[in-house]
């Protein structure tokens, strides 16, 4: 088949790196990639290609980049490339009924959960902070609607105890080739089946901004446990520490209390094993690992040495 891959997020390259192994082989035409325009990162806000696009460009697949897919010459452009299918993994752009007609046999979306549950933008992280105890990815067929379309094949995993966003993330990139390869059978032999969604069902992942990370330390133990691994590695889960300027604290790591005597946000306990807070619900966060605006990652104990916590310290304002 001739293909058209759509992707931007790091979670894409190992379903586009099999895509270009089965071009090598001469099982699929990978016809172009469509990505997000450069974006500047670091201090210098110098212009960047993504990790899509640098793999797309080493291989030499060509690399369309339009600043909006919906704009009527990117519709013009996406249809002059004739593909069979379009897969779209993590692009960050919402297609219009033109794009999503322009192939010959389907518009495929990789989407990082077990749909209907967590359409949106940040399926991975829902998953985490709501406990879930399995994962997973569906292969599905685009329509209008925010992850509304048919499924064709779904795969499952379990989370693990400790399972961050993070992880999950990485887990699921891998199993994404084998069932888009799987789903991409199906369609050339004619017997790809179409499940429709039960709305009824559909829960929704909203997408996160850096804000989304902030703690409320009113919240029980178990809630703020995957609330930290939830959020990581990104946006990250921040509180603040008091002072003149308020500065913030953001907690790569931590572990659930049981029992902590305290009011909600204080600073209880100090130990070479991290730092004691009180959550709400009569339990507490162990923070284990931190890091302070500006500084370095950090042991939480270790930090403490060089900035030191009197007694009952208020974290979150």
């Amino acid at each position: 088949m001739k293909i058209v891959y759509l992707g931007s997020g790091e979670i894409g390259l190992p379903t586009l790196r099999a895509l270009l192994d089965a071009q090598k082989g001469g099982r699929h035409e990978l016809a172009a990639v469509i990505t997000q325009p450069d974006r500047p990162v670091g201090r210098h806000l110098t212009l960047a290609p993504g990790p899509i696009k640098q793999l797309a460009l080493a291989e030499g697949v060509p690399v369309l980049q339009p600043e909006r897919i919906r704009r009527p010459e990117a519709v013009e452009m996406v249809r002059a490339l004739a593909a069979d299918v379009f897969v779209v993994f993590a692009y960050g752009q919402i297609l219009p009924p033109a794009v999503l007609d322009a192939p010959h046999v389907a518009c495929l979306n990789l989407h990082a959960s077990l749909l209907p549950r967590y359409r949106g933008a940040a399926p991975i992280h829902a998953a985490v902070l709501a406990g879930e105890r399995e994962s997973g990815l569906t292969v599905m067929y685009m329509d209008p609607g925010l992850d509304t379309g048919d499924a064709l094949l779904e795969r499952r995993l379990r989370l693990r105890r400790r399972e961050t966003a993070g992880s999950l993330h990485d887990r699921l990139a891998e199993l994404a080739p084998g069932a888009l390869f799987e789903a991409l059978e199906l369609l050339a032999a004619g017997t790809a089946p179409r499940q429709p969604q039960d709305a009824a069902l559909a829960t929704y992942a909203p997408k996160l901004e850096r804000s989304s990370g902030r703690i409320d330390w009113a919240r029980d133990h178990v809630a703020l446990d995957r609330f930290v691994r939830g959020m990581s590695p990104w946006p990250g889960a921040f509180t603040t520490l008091p002072g003149a300027r308020p500065l913030t604290l953001k907690i790569h790591s931590a572990l659930p209390v049981r029992r902590c005597v305290g009011n909600a946000g204080e600073a209880v306990r100090i130990s070479e094993r991290g730092v004691l807070v009180a959550a709400g619900g009569g339990g507490g966060l162990l923070l284990r690992e931190v890091q302070l605006e500006g500084k370095r990652r950090l042991p939480a104990a270790e930090f403490v040495r060089g900035y030191p916590l009197p007694s009952k310290t208020r974290l979150g304002g």
